[in-house]
């Protein structure tokens, strides 16, 4: 059975499905000594070259993909390359033998918090896209405290770039009426959207933590930089819940 070159490589944990897509239009893939163009499908038996390297068949095509969860510290950016060399997420991660992990989704510079990576590039496309409404959680702290009309306006939903935006829920933690923490939960996950939601209601988030994406959360022992590894048996929970089969992964 043949699929697109994108998902397929992104399924091998070559980099993810739009990353891949500029591979090719640049004409950094080849196939079977043949420069890849949009469209092309391919299968097992195809020899795939990436930058002059063979992409060999990886045990992320015939297993459990492996994931892991990320803290990350605020002043890390989530590209794998900075021309400002500032640090990046990606040179805290275990050393893979083959394959690379992918991210699903980013925090931007001063977020901090929860982040996953996968070998599998079909799992991450399937835990960010906006059709299976993935929920991601934030602490929020601001300067200042919310009206309840502030908040209404946050749930019933904002414009963003002429497409609406909320927030799924909206909870008062603890802190004083200067710096006031706020408990939100979105479906999206679309740029910079938590902080873009409460600056459209003239609320300044002043610090801003991911601590749970689908049904991972940050566990409170994880540092700042430090990762961990999902046991098989956490990944088909996950794979579960965005109702992918594991078993097709055996």
């Amino acid at each position: 059975m043949t699929e697109r070159l994108q998902k397929y490589l992104a399924r091998m944990g070559a980099g993810s499905r739009r990353e891949i897509e500029n591979w090719i239009r640049a004409g950094r893939i080849s196939i079977d000594g043949h420069i890849a163009t949009l469209g092309v499908r391919v299968d097992q038996n195809n020899q795939i070259v990436v930058d002059g390297r063979l992409i060999r068949k990886s045990v992320a095509s015939t297993k459990v993909p492996r994931v892991i969860i990320y803290h990350k510290p605020p002043g890390e950016i989530c590209t794998r390359d900075d021309p400002k060399a500032r640090p990046t997420v990606f040179q805290r991660l275990p050393k893979l033998q083959e394959g690379r992990w992918v991210s699903v989704g980013r925090l931007d510079f001063n977020t901090a918090g929860l982040l996953l990576f996968t070998t599998d590039g079909g799992l991450a496309n399937r835990l960010m896209h906006p059709r299976f409404g993935v929920e991601r959680e934030y602490l929020c702290r601001l300067r200042g405290e919310a009206s309840s009309q502030q908040i209404d306006k946050l749930i019933n939903g904002i414009l963003l770039d002429g497409r609406l935006s909320c927030f799924q829920s909206v909870e008062r933690r603890n802190g004083s009426n200067r710096n006031c923490w706020y408990e939100v939960v979105v479906r999206e996950g679309r740029y910079r959207e938590v902080r873009r939601l409460w600056s459209a209601v003239n609320c300044t988030v002043s610090r801003l933590v991911r601590i749970r994406y689908g049904m991972i959360r940050l566990p409170r022992y994880l540092r700042p930089g430090d990762s961990r590894e999902l046991q098989e048996n956490e990944v088909k929970s996950l794979l579960q819940s965005i109702k992918i089969d594991d078993s097709s992964f055996t």
